[in-house]
């Protein structure tokens, strides 16, 4: 019995001559002799297709626009959560802070969720997660950015819905991924969960780092503070008053160690170690209730940095009665339960 031969012209496969009309293949085994000419015109026209394509995994340029923003929406074992965005468009890092209080906070500034493009993840614990299938839940727009190995510890220790796997979006450290008009860059931290991640952040000319929850200033973390004008930095207690407080003994070890926390001597000689002129703004961010107070992190981080020849030191505002006396550095010890103003960069 014959076997019957299928018309290829009932159904169209995108291949590597759609489009040419000059390349016709007949099914009989008879072929179109072409010119050696309208050959060579044929693979002109195929190139050109393939140099104007744009790949598939390039990552647009970024356009800057006039001005980004930041803001805290509070910071330390109470809760962590925190915005950057610009006109268009932004995201949350970390999500243990109620959610009403992150969605107030920015509508009062003229921010709409609807602008929240997703929430970067630090690490799986408590303070840094608390809310954020809340969040997801609420606006199924937003995604969740972390590693495979954070998402898992998030799942691991936390009684939270697997449903929560439909808006994770995994990511790698290292390997910049584009959200909102942001490029984000996790890379390695040390401390005591599951795969710690800061995060470098670039939005045209402008380059912002943050690092929190760590026990030292490890490679990766200098490598990328270094290049920001723009620092979150953990200045989490005395070592005074942790010595010399009612925490037990192996909850003071742990704080103390490279993979717990940073004191604010660490803090301040670090970045009094790194300061260019081209930082910004500093903000140091998880300061302890009950280790630390904001007047001792911005002293001893103010005294570094006198030291290393800053004298003019402001407060994250700019002052417009006198602007031949701008400062060279912005120094902010984050709220730990408040809402921060939000910042412009």
């Amino acid at each position: 019995m014959a076997k019957s031969r299928k018309n290829i012209n009932s159904f169209h496969c995108p291949g590597l001559f759609d489009g040419l009309e000059d390349f016709q293949e007949r099914m009989d085994g008879d072929f179109e002799v072409i010119p050696a000419k309208k050959m060579d015109e044929i693979v002109r026209r195929i190139k050109a297709d393939r140099s104007s394509a744009k790949a598939l995994d390039e990552m647009a340029p970024l356009s800057p626009t006039d001005h980004i923003f930041f803001m805290s929406f509070g910071s330390g074992s109470s809760g962590n959560c925190s915005y950057i965005g610009d006109r268009q468009s932004g995201f949350l890092i970390d999500a243990g802070v109620e959610t009403k209080k992150v969605v107030d906070s920015l509508r009062s500034n003229g921010i709409s969720m609807d602008a929240v493009k997703g929430i970067c993840l630090t690490h799986d614990h408590g303070d840094h997660i608390r809310y954020v299938y809340n969040i997801v839940r609420t606006y199924r727009h937003i995604k969740i950015y972390c590693t495979p190995k954070a998402f898992n510890g998030i799942l691991r220790r936390h009684s939270v819905s697997r449903r929560i796997k439909d808006y994770h979006v995994a990511i790698y450290k290292e390997f910049p991924f584009r959200l909102g008009n942001f490029e984000v860059t996790a890379f390695d931290v040390k401390h005591d969960g599951a795969d710690n991640a800061g995060f470098f952040i670039s939005h045209g000319n402008r380059h912002f780092a943050i690092a929190t929850d760590l026990g030292c200033v490890s490679e990766r973390v200098d490598y990328y503070m270094r290049m920001a004008e723009y620092i979150v930095i953990e200045a989490n207690y005395d070592e005074t008053m942790l010595r010399n407080g009612s925490y037990p003994e192996y909850l003071k070890a742990r704080i103390a160690a490279d993979n717990g926390h940073m004191d604010n001597v660490k803090t301040a000689e670090y970045l009094a170690q790194i300061y260019r002129p081209e930082i910004k703004n500093i903000y140091l961010c998880h300061l302890s209730h009950d280790n630390n107070t904001p007047e001792k992190a911005l002293g001893a981080v103010t005294a570094s940095l006198r030291s290393a020849g800053v004298t003019r030191i402001g407060n994250g505002f700019v002052s417009l009665a006198n602007p031949e006396e701008e400062p060279q550095v912005h120094l902010v010890a984050l709220p730990r339960y408040d809402s921060s103003p939000l910042y412009t960069l």
